[in-house]
């Protein structure tokens, strides 16, 4: 993302954990995820980058200036495949094992469940095959790892990504550096459509592309057709390209985008 933003990190070894970036005033450190949040409450850094599962449970007093658009996942409960349970209400009063206790009390509270929570570090899929808990409320990516340990889900409790942390108040420059990462992260979610169309589509083809408020349009030298330019999501390109076709559109091409800010 730095090398995206145009500050590309100039790394001196594999080993290095404190290196500066090309092209600006920035020293980047590397360090644990879950410091993150400390470090930047108590100026240690201007700011950080860590996930937002972390900002909550670890409870320091800080801003998040910027979603990423990286690392999803969520934190979900989930019980053994031969359990009973079959609701996130099913585990009330029940033992649940998690690496996130702050985060799961409130979370499990705000839907009126008291859970007897048990704090691990780590491995807590093999918490109820051990016979330490009933249920465990864990970060999940892609559901692999809770089907291997002989887990189902219950449902979703909290979703995070990575974000860029700050002090309330805190530096310029943390501000400054949110604005350029956030014309990295708006243009990974665009793409730059152009093609041509004959003047009478114009109309049906800007009701098709969404999030628009109007293509630019450019006469072409064939009298009648026009070529029209317009960013689109980037998730919508696989259905809107057959709808364009469809009213007359022709020699689409869809490039992506380095930066933008919208």
């Amino acid at each position: 993302m730095l090398a995206d933003a145009g500050l590309g990190p100039e790394v001196p070894g594999e080993r290095a954990l404190a290196f500066p970036c090309r092209n600006a005033p920035v020293d980047v450190l590397l360090v644990r995820a879950a410091d993150v949040p400390e470090y930047v409450q108590d100026g240690v850094v201007d700011c950080g980058i860590t996930g937002a599962d972390l900002v909550c449970e670890r409870g320091a007093k800080i801003d998040e200036l910027l979603r990423l658009g990286f690392g999803s996942c969520t934190l979900e409960a989930a019980v053994p495949e031969e359990a009973s349970i079959g609701t996130l209400a099913g585990l009330d009063g029940l033992r649940v094992a998690t690496v996130y206790p702050r985060l799961a009390r409130r979370l499990l509270g705000e839907i009126g469940l008291e859970c007897e929570l048990i704090q691990v570090t780590g491995a807590v899929e093999v918490a109820p095959r051990l016979g330490l808990a009933d249920a465990i409320v864990d970060l999940v990516s892609s559901g692999n790892t809770l089907r291997t340990n002989g887990l189902r889900s219950l449902g979703a409790l909290f979703s995070s990504q990575a974000v860029l942390v700050g002090r309330p108040g805190g530096a310029a420059g943390a501000r400054r550096l949110a604005g350029i990462l956030r014309s990295v992260v708006e243009a990974r979610g665009a793409r730059y459509l152009m093609l041509n169309a004959p003047e009478g589509a114009i109309e049906a083809i800007a009701e098709l592309v969404p999030g628009s408020r109007a293509p630019s349009v450019i006469p072409l030298a064939e009298p009648g057709m026009v070529a029209l330019h317009v960013l689109v999501p980037a998730v919508d390109v696989w259905r809107l390209l057959p709808r364009l076709e469809a009213v007359g559109a022709s020699s689409i091409l869809i490039v992506p985008v380095e930066r933008m800010l919208a």
